[in-house]
Parts: C-alpha cells; sequence; structure tokens
C-alpha cells in the first residue's frame, strides 16, 4: 500500500470543505468562519467520513494564530486608541468584567471548579474582530464614530487577551499547585517582568533593526524577498520569545507586528507578505471544528443556552448600558451591544489553552465552540435592529429623555458623524508621484483639494509626508491600500503611474470601496482603453491619443487655423481617435 501523505491530505480536504462551505455561508449572508468551523466538523473525529490528521492541523492552526497574532500587532495603533479612549477604554473594561462574572457564575452553576469557571468566563468575554468588522462594513459604519469606537473597543479586548496569554500558565499552574497567595503574585510578577523585557527587546531594538532590513529588502524591488522577510519576522521573533522568554509564541508575533507597523512598512507588510495569513487562519478555524462535537448540543442544551445568554443577552445589555453612561446616542449604545454579541478568535484561542493546562473540562470547550458557531451565525441578522431600536426610542420622547443625558451631547455627536463622513483630507487619491502625478498634484492643491499619494518608492513617501503631504507606501491593486488613503470618503481617484501594473484591479477595488467615486486613468496605449472603461474608470486619457492630438493642434496653429477652427478639429480628432463624444454645447 503506497504511503499516505497526511499532510497534503489534510490541506486539501480541509481547505476544499472550508472552500465550499464557506461559500454558502457567506451566500447566506453569514460570515465564512461559521463555514470554516462546520469544515473542521465535517473532517473532525466526530463525523462519518474523511477524518484529518489533528495533529497536524494544530500545528498548522499555531502559524495561523502566530501570523494572526502578527497581524493584529501590526494594525495596533495606540493613536487609534487615545481618539476613543473616553469610551473605549472605561466601556470595554466594564463589558469585560461583567462579561467575566456572567461567565464564571454560569459555569459555577454547573459544578465547575473555580479555574475552569474563571477561564471559561474569560473566553466569552471577547468578541471577533473579524466579524465586527464584517458587520460594520456591510452596513458602511467603519467610518463613523461607531466604527471608530467599536475598533478602539477591540483594541482593549485584544489588548487583555495578549496579556492573558502570558498570565494563565504560571496562574493555572500555580493554582493548581495549590501555591499559597505569595508565591502566586511572584509567579504574576515575573510573567509581567518578563513581558515587559520582550517588549523592550522587540519595540526598541527590533523596532530599529526590523525597519532596516525591510529598506534594503524593499531596495531590491522583489516582492518574493520581501514576503518572505516578514514571515522570518513575524515567526522568527514569535519562536525566539518562546524559547527566550518563555511565553507565548502569539505574544512574540503580537510585538513582531507592532515593530513593523511602527515603520513605513506596516501597510505593504499587510497587503503583499501576509496574503498566505487567511489560508493559515482558516486552518485555525477548522481545527477549532474538529473539537466539536455536534451530539454535545443534545447531550447538553442547558450549558450551551447559558453560555448562549452570557454572549447574546447578557453582553449586549451591559456594553448598551455602558455606552448610554458614557453619554453616546441610542444608535451608538445598541450598535455596540449588538455588534459585540458574538465570539471568535481570541475565545478559541483562551479555552483551547484552557483545556492545554488541563484546567476546563471538554465540555466547556465544545460550549464554546457551539455558542461561537450559533452566534456569529445571527450576529449580522441581530445588528439589522439597530436601526428599528433607535425609532422605536425616538417615538417615545420620555425614553429618549432619559437615556440621553443632554441635548448638547447629541448634537456633539452628529458634528463627530458629520466630520468624519466628510474629511476634507481624503477628497482626492493619486496613484504614483512622477511627472504627472507631481504636476495633478499641485494643481489639486492649488485648487484647494489636498490628495493622498499612494506610492511604491518609500524614499518618495517619506520625502513627501515631510512636506507635509498625506502619502501611503503600498501596492494600490490591494483594497487596504486604498482603504489607508481614505478612498471610500474620496471624490476622485486618479491613475497617473505611467505602466502601471493592475490598472484594471485598481479600478475595480475602487469601485467595490467607493461606487460613488469618479475614476480618472492614464494609460499608455488606445488598446488599453476599453479594459479600463470596462471595470469602471469614468475617463481614461491614453499616452498615444493625446500625443495625436498635440500634434494636430500643432500643425493647425502653423497653417494659421482660429482658435474655434482649432477647437472644433480638436473635437473631432478626439472623436474619431479616441471614441469620445464631444462635450454638449453650453
Amino acid at each position: 500500500m503506497p504511503h499516505t501523505p497526511e499532510l497534503i491530505l489534510t490541506l486539501a480536504c480541509g481547505l476544499s470543505v472550508a472552500l465550499v462551505l464557506g461559500y454558502f455561508t457567506h451566500r447566506l449572508g453569514l460570515s465564512p468562519i461559521v463555514g470554516y468551523i462546520l469544515a473542521g466538523v465535517a473532517v473532525g473525529p466526530h463525523t462519518p467520513g474523511f477524518e484529518a490528521d489533528k495533529h497536524l492541523a494544530d500545528q498548522l492552526a499555531e502559524i495561523g494564530v502566530i501570523l494572526l497574532m502578527f497581524g493584529v500587532g501590526l494594525h495596533f495603533h495606540l493613536e487609534d486608541l487615545l481618539a476613543v479612549r473616553r469610551v473605549a477604554v472605561p466601556g470595554a473594561l466594564v463589558q469585560i468584567v461583567a462579561a467575566v462574572a456572567l461567565g464564571a457564575g454560569a459555569a459555577t452553576a454547573f459544578g465547575w471548579a473555580w479555574p475552569a469557571a474563571a477561564v471559561f468566563g474569560l473566553s466569552v468575554s471577547v468578541a471577533s474582530t473579524v466579524v465586527l468588522t464584517r458587520v460594520l462594513g456591510d452596513r458602511n459604519e467603519m467610518h463613523t464614530p461607531l466604527g471608530h469606537t467599536a475598533m478602539g473597543w477591540l483594541i482593549v479586548q485584544d489588548l487583555y487577551a495578549v496579556f492573558l496569554l502570558v498570565l494563565l500558565p504560571p496562574l493555572l499552574g500555580a493554582g493548581a499547585g495549590g501555591v499559597g497567595a505569595g508565591r502566586l503574585a511572584g509567579l504574576v510578577g515575573v510573567a509581567a517582568l518578563k513581558i515587559v523585557g520582550l517588549a523592550v527587546i522587540v519595540l526598541v531594538v527590533g523596532g530599529r533593526a526590523v525597519p532596516w532590513l525591510l529598506r534594503h529588502v524593499a531596495a531590491a524591488r522583489s516582492r518574493e524577498l520581501f514576503t518572505l522577510t516578514v514571515l522570518v519576522v513575524a515567526l522568527g521573533i514569535a519562536v525566539g520569545s518562546s524559547l527566550a522568554f518563555g511565553v507565548s509564541m502569539a505574544l512574540g508575533a503580537f510585538l513582531a507586528g507592532m515593530a513593523v507597523g511602527r515603520s513605513d512598512f506596516s501597510l505593504r507588510a499587510a497587503t503583499d507578505a501576509l496574503a498566505m495569513r487567511d489560508a493559515f487562519t482558516v486552518l485555525f478555524f477548522i481545527s477549532v471544528g474538529m473539537l466539536f462535537d455536534p451530539y454535545f448540543i443534545w447531550r447538553s442544551p442547558g450549558l450551551v443556552l447559558a453560555t448562549l445568554a452570557v454572549v447574546m443577552i447578557g453582553t449586549p445589555l451591559v456594553t448598551c448600558a455602558t455606552v448610554l453612561w458614557l453619554g453616546r446616542p441610542v444608535r451608538s449604545a445598541v450598535g455596540m451591544g449588538l455588534a459585540l454579541a458574538q465570539m471568535g478568535e481570541f475565545s478559541f484561542i483562551l479555552i483551547a489553552l484552557g483545556k492545554t493546562l488541563g484546567a476546563v473540562p471538554d465540555s466547556a470547550v465544545q460550549a464554546v465552540v457551539a455558542a461561537a458557531i450559533i452566534s456569529t451565525s445571527l450576529n449580522p441578522l441581530l445588528y439589522r435592529l439597530v436601526g428599528p431600536i433607535d425609532r422605536w426610542v425616538a417615538r417615545r420622547p420620555r425614553l429618549a429623555r432619559r437615556l440621553a443625558r443632554t441635548r448638547l451631547e447629541r448634537a456633539q455627536v452628529a458634528a463627530a458623524e458629520a466630520s468624519a463622513l466628510d474629511d476634507p483630507r481624503y477628497r482626492a487619491v493619486v496613484v504614483g508621484y512622477g511627472p504627472v502625478g507631481r504636476t495633478l498634484v499641485r494643481l489639486l492643491r492649488e485648487n484647494g483639494i489636498e490628495p493622498t499619494i499612494i506610492e511604491m518608492n518609500v524614499d518618495t513617501v517619506r520625502r513627501l509626508r515631510a512636506e507635509g503631504l498625506a502619502a501611503v507606501y503600498g501596492d494600490a491593486t490591494h483594497p487596504e491600500t486604498l482603504r489607508a488613503a481614505g478612498l471610500p470618503r474620496a471624490g476622485t481617484l486618479f491613475l497617473a503611474a505611467s505602466g502601471l501594473t493592475g490598472a484594471e484591479e485598481v479600478v475595480r477595488a475602487g469601485r467595490e470601496l467607493n461606487p460613488a467615486v469618479r475614476v480618472v486613468a492614464r494609460s499608455a496605449y488606445l488598446r488599453e482603453r476599453a479594459s479600463l472603461r470596462a471595470v469602471g474608470a469614468d475617463e481614461v486619457f491614453a499616452g498615444e491619443g493625446e500625443v495625436a492630438l498635440a500634434l494636430a493642434e500643432s500643425v493647425l496653429r502653423t497653417l494659421g487655423a482660429t482658435a474655434e477652427q482649432i477647437d472644433r478639429e480638436r473635437e473631432r480628432v478626439r472623436t474619431e481617435l479616441l471614441g469620445d463624444a464631444p462635450p454638449p454645447a453650453c
């Protein structure tokens, strides 16, 4: 019998089933995460048919966790948290404490010991960044005050989860051994010192060495080398942190992401080098699904319902009440509450760590996975209730006055929403800063339009920023680069780079991010105009055509033609050569 390649079988079958189920759940309006977890159930040991290698899946999932945490660190910006600190920080802390208490109380009611109850409560207290981003994005609320507050809220949750990954091993290990409070405090203190020491080394030393390394690799202009370098940085710091400091690889990956995120290469790392992160993250969800026994829901419906009650009733009510108490309007409070009524990545990581440390029973893992599948499935549907609930409250003035602190605060919030949706800094996005791009940017600024420039030359980006211009280093074919440049709020997208590779993809991505944006593109040849128009470009200026127009105008001027004759012939040539209809007469 030939040797069976278990690794290839696990990858091929697991990802294939995840593709099918993820596609169908997405078409149903649910998060693809539900499909990925169900794929793990399908190829797991608790269902008939093909059974993937759980040991290999766990190892591949560990890579997914490392890349996931690297991405979290990459996108962590202290400025984002400080901007909404008055709501996000106290609100998230109150919500976390309340959710932990509710979860631990539910676990205690089922007779679990305090370590199991504590880990269970910690696991159900964090929401999924992937799900929340998807829900807010579908409702076009990512760039509103609600979206900004939600992302700041998740930053607090992410930091909280990262520290738990470091503190739980000594905490549970000491508790399991019956060590006294003094010894326990000492172990936690040592763990905290390890975190601080590792953070100093990675962020201070790595904050200088990593950008230097990426700058030299980027100068080689090889995408493969840049991708490889970022992966080596992520995996190398993660593994080195575990071996040298005895902390989780997840923390090392998070700090590595922060080191890269503080450099000029953060956006390119997120778009170019982390393409495979999504595949390994899918494997992580598959490995979680492999833990789940579908028959557990029938065997322990009370535990599943209790978990769902904490996640989908307790957490939303506490969150909504906290946001109202902090002075935000009803819509923001209800939106925050319903957006957080789900669980995700860190819930699985924390409960899996508790299982590895022997602190929680298998039923805790089953309950968390079951509740996560159900809450993640229902969350997009629940979020649609934000508008109806807000209108229901508005029709009851007495209730509205009780929920809102002052009319002035409502006016301030409304003004903040208006300014966030009409930010003059993002009225235009210019791709490329060659001779054409420089001229275009100068003309835009002279006419009161502040452009944001997307450029692949990091030295040019640094010079532009030093001159006070908004510039983004990255590949414009990636939607994340366009989003970072503010395209969702821009009025016009200019493709000014010469010989731009993937111009059609830039136009297509721009249209998806902002259907109302006006796209003006530059092409080298006339034959490229049709394809750019087909994907959504409003105007395309081809180099061949514009040169022909300039030559024709020069000849007519030499022959003594009048200005009216030149204009008429120019429009005729443009119509014949470029296929453009003449502008309507005034």
